[in-house]
């Protein structure tokens, strides 16, 4: 008879206890048993040019009167080197199917120029190129993700990318790289095989792609020290025979991860998003609704890639995700500019926890994106900087990063808005190297506290601390003027009560407690 593991010595019974003030009762049970790993890599970034992502974000004029090197922003890079980024995605996105790495390289002044085709229609003046984004990937301190480009350009012109890149011969493009200011490869082993193929990447059928997908794969070389990891351009949303399709052609041994692209619409309707700031409780609801959509997609894309890779060396690279509302009014609509409440941080701790819940098929991510684009982790305008709610997310949960997966099982109760229903609480839990445990808990009920009391056996610890995420209203936002509105504060809400742990969860709030 096989063993329960929620009936081992392994266990954590937290029950969500309520009083006649509360009127909510429920229970979260977390195992120790377990021998997943929640890769670092499921918190990683994307920074595609598009917008103020790159120009005006992380690259900005030699004349703005901040901190800079070359012309890379570093009170920016600072902000990202304190939440530990482990990745970054570049060009793209769309704009990868459209870009030609070497109008990238060489003498700034030397470079052509093109028109950004699918945001804006502006000119690239391709002053933010290879090595420009190497030299950011190094100053953060994180792992290069590269998108090649397969919608436009050609297996030459990738391979010989991975070439520049990657070796140390004394070829004639590794030559070039030399002449280029870096004589040493750079070893970047993270490489999307083109992007959205099914959509603004050449409109593909999975059947052409995969044939595709196998021909750029097999001239993608590997170089002493850089093994690629492909990453072959995977299903939009809950496009199933995608996955199917891309699973039962191209061998295991091909590729390294399948992308997953999946963006909250706060009404469904992609010709009418809704309001990143002006929103009710029951546009709220349904965001809230179409976010745990990414719950159902993870769950069954992993099942159809369990057919074709039982042993899970594949992993599901959910490379573009986060909340995609209306642009800002005023802006250019291109531009995909939005503001960042308190309802994105519940978003982005939502899903975090649907990712290290899935720790074992879901190995790497990217909110879309880092900086003044869709749900960005920072906005800037001039020499002006805030760290949107989102950011403060990221910080909270960084010490789940290479930590040990906790299986968790949740029974909580509902949050209603006119008949439906959702769960009001989500979580995640692991235990760090050191023996620590963290879990992080998400109150989606904007008007409940929820009282949570836990039975610790198996875990040895004397105190608990944490860190809680709130503020008055849904709506509410950091803006210039009021760069704090939305913090981090010290959670004194849980406290040791005998042998258990006692903690009152807030409503609209995320809160990461530490064990120790």
């Amino acid at each position: 008879m096989k063993k329960n593991p929620f009936l081992q010595l392994g266990v954590i019974a937290l029950s969500l206890l309520s009083s006649a003030s509360y009127g909510q009762t429920g229970t979260l049970n977390i195992s120790t048993d377990s021998k997943t790993t929640i890769s670092k890599h499921i918190y990683g970034q994307f920074a595609e040019h598009l917008g103020h992502g790159i120009y005006g974000g992380f690259w900005v004029d030699k004349t703005l009167p901040v901190k800079k090197q070359d012309r890379i922003r570093l009170d920016i890079v600072d902000a990202l080197k304190k939440i530990k980024i482990p990745n970054l995605r570049w060009p793209g996105g769309c704009f990868a199917d459209e870009y030609h790495w070497r109008d990238g390289i060489g003498p700034a002044a030397e470079r052509p120029r093109m028109v950004n085709t699918n945001w804006g229609g502006i000119t690239e003046d391709n002053s933010f190129g290879t090595h420009e984004f190497l030299e950011l990937c190094d100053l953060l301190g994180c792992e290069p993700y590269i998108a090649g480009n397969v919608g436009s350009g050609t297996v030459d012109e990738m391979s010989k990318w991975i070439e520049y890149l990657n070796s140390n011969s004394t070829s004639t493009v590794v030559q070039l790289r030399k002449k280029n200011g870096h004589p040493a490869p750079y070893k970047v082993t993270f490489w999307g095989v083109g992007n959205e193929s099914w959509g603004c990447g050449g409109n593909m059928t999975p059947e052409y792609y995969t044939d595709l997908f196998k021909r750029y794969a097999s001239f993608a070389k590997d170089y002493p020290g850089a093994r690629l990891k492909k990453i072959a351009s995977g299903p939009n949303s809950d496009d199933y025979h995608w996955t199917e399709v891309c699973m039962k052609n191209i061998p295991n041994w091909m590729m390294s991860g399948l992308s997953l692209h999946y963006y909250t619409i706060p009404t469904g309707n992609w010709g009418k998003k809704g309001s990143a700031t002006d929103f009710n409780e029951k546009e709220y609801f349904g965001t809230m609704v179409n976010c745990l959509k990414m719950e159902e997609l993870v769950t069954k894309h992993s099942a159809i890639m369990d057919k074709y890779d039982p042993e899970k060396k594949v992993a599901l690279v959910v490379d573009e995700w986060g909340v995609w509302t209306d642009p800002e009014p005023g802006t250019n609509p291109g531009f995909l500019y939005q503001q960042n409440s308190l309802r994105d941080a519940l978003i982005a701790g939502t899903t975090l926890n649907i990712f290290n819940n899935h720790s074992d098929r879901v190995r790497m991510a990217a909110l879309a994106q880092t900086i003044n684009v869709l749900q960005a982790l920072i906005l800037t305008d001039k020499e002006k900087m805030v760290l949107t709610p989102t950011y403060h997310v990221f910080d909270m949960y960084k010490v789940h990063q290479d930590a040990k997966y906790l299986p968790i099982k949740l029974s909580v109760p509902d949050y209603e808005v006119d008949g439906k229903k959702i769960e009001a609480v989500n979580a995640s839990a692991s235990q760090d190297a050191s023996g620590k445990v963290h879990i992080s808990l998400v109150n989606l009920d904007p008007h409940n506290t929820i009282t949570i009391t836990t039975g610790l056996s198996d875990v040895k610890w004397q105190t608990v601390s944490g860190q809680v995420l709130t503020s008055a209203n849904l709506t509410d936002v950091n803006t210039f003027k009021d760069a704090n509105k939305i913090h981090l504060s010290t959670f004194s809400g849980a406290k040791k009560d005998g042998d258990k742990l006692v903690v009152s969860l807030p409503a609209k709030s995320v809160v990461t407690l530490e064990l120790k």
